[in-house]
C-alpha cells in the first residue's frame, strides 16, 4: 500500500514524539538537575513557560510559538515521566483519558447530540462538565482560584452562563456598566477615605467591563495587554524625545508632555 502525505506525517510525528521521550528518559537518567525536579519544583515554571506561549501568540510570532510549545510539551511529559517512575500513571494513559474526554465532550460528533455553532459547542460542553461533577460540588468550583484576576472573571462570568445566568440581550450589559461607574464615583465622592469600600466599587466596574467584553466577544486579557503596551511604545516615545533634546521629563510640564505624546499617536499609526 503506498504512504500517503497524512500518513507519512503521522509516522513521522509517532516518530519523533518516541524520540522526546528517549531524550527526556536519558536526561533524567543522567543529568543532575533533571534527575533532581519534581511536580512541585517544575510548577512554577511551567506557569512560567505557559506565560511565555501567551505573550508569543499576542505577537503573533510563529517561530515563538513553536518554541514555546516545545517547552509546554517538555513540561507536559515530564511530568508524566515523574509520575511513571512513582507508578502513578504515564503518558499513554494521560492521552487515553483526554481521548475519552473529548470524545465523551463532543456528543455532537461521536454521538447524537446536535449543535450547528461554537456557542451551541461550548454551553453542551459545560452542561457536560457539570454532569460529570460531583453533584455536591458548585458550578464555580471548577474555576482555579490561582488564576489572574482578569481571567478568572471571565471564566467565572462563562461558567456562569454555562446554566443560563446572563443577559438576555448583551446591550443590557452596558446599563450595568453604568450603574457601577456611578456607584463607584458616589462612593468617592462620599467615602474617599474609605479605600476598601472603593476598592470593593472599583472591582464591580471592573468585573462588569469584563463582562461586557465577554459578551461582545473581546478578550479582556489580550485588550488590556495590547493598551499596555501601546502606552509603553508612547511613552518611551516621550522619554527618548525628551532625551534627545537635552531635556529631562521631571523638568517638563504635562502640557509640554502632551505635545510629544500627540507625535507619539501619530507615530505609532504611522507604523501600524
Amino acid at each position: 500500500m503506498k504512504m500517503t502525505k497524512e500518513m507519512t506525517n503521522k509516522q513521522e510525528t509517532l516518530e519523533k514524539f518516541e524520540q522526546l521521550l528517549v531524550v527526556l528518559s536519558e536526561l533524567r537518567e543522567k543529568c543532575p538537575w533533571d534527575k533532581a525536579q519534581t511536580i512541585d519544583t517544575l510548577r512554577l515554571l511551567t506557569i512560567e513557560e505557559t506565560y511565555e506561549l501567551s505573550e508569543s501568540i499576542l505577537n503573533h510570532d510563529v517561530d515563538e510559538i513553536k518554541k514555546e510549545l516545545g517547552d509546554l510539551l517538555l513540561h507536559i511529559v515530564f511530568y508524566a515521566k515523574i509520575a511513571e517512575e512513582k507508578s502513578w500513571f504515564a503518558i499513554a494513559d494521560v492521552m487515553e483519558s483526554l481521548i475519552e474526554k473529548l470524545k465523551h465532550r463532543h456528543p455532537h460528533i461521536y454521538g447524537n447530540t446536535q449543535a450547528n455553532s461554537a456557542k451551541e459547542v461550548e454551553e453542551n460542553w459545560e452542561q457536560i462538565k457539570l454532569k460529570e461533577k460531583d453533584r455536591k460540588k458548585q458550578v464555580l468550583s471548577g474555576v482555579p482560584t490561582s488564576l489572574p484576576p482578569v481571567i478568572k472573571a471571565f471564566r467565572i462570568q462563562q461558567k456562569a452562563r454555562g446554566v443560563g445566568f446572563d443577559w438576555e440581550y448583551k446591550e443590557q450589559v452596558w446599563d450595568k456598566v453604568t450603574e457601577e461607574l456611578n456607584e463607584l464615583k458616589d462612593e468617592i465622592a462620599g467615602y474617599e477615605d474609605d479605600s476598601n469600600r472603593m476598592e470593593q466599587e472599583f472591582g464591580d466596574l471592573l468585573f462588569s467591563m469584563i463582562n461586557a467584553g465577554r459578551l461582545y466577544n473581546i478578550d479582556p486579557e489580550k485588550a488590556l495587554e495590547m493598551t499596555n503596551k501601546k502606552f509603553i511604545s508612547r511613552f518611551n516615545y516621550l522619554e527618548s524625545q525628551t532625551i534627545a533634546k537635552g531635556n529631562s521629563l521631571h523638568d517638563m510640564s504635562l502640557d509640554e508632555m502632551e505635545v510629544i505624546w500627540q507625535e507619539a499617536k501619530k507615530y505609532d499609526n504611522k507604523n501600524k
